[in-house]
């Protein structure tokens, strides 16, 4: 998944805000979901903005 998917971003935002934002693209990279959800959570993502995320990142899988 490209980092420019997410350039702007309310969840990028809240993520950096909490210095998560590396650490998350990590998480993307590897195709860790857990992961992924778990930071997002931490961030204060709201439930149906991560299954958003995460059905990004399911129908990526591999294009990065």
């Amino acid at each position: 998944m490209e980092e420019e998917a997410f350039e702007g971003t309310l969840v990028l935002e809240q993520l950096a805000a909490i210095g998560l934002r590396d650490e998350f693209f990590d998480a993307i990279d590897s195709d860790d979901f857990q992961k992924a959800k778990a930071l997002m959570k931490r961030a204060g993502v709201d439930a149906e903005t991560i299954q958003t995320v995460l059905e990004k990142m399911e129908a990526a899988d591999g294009e990065h």
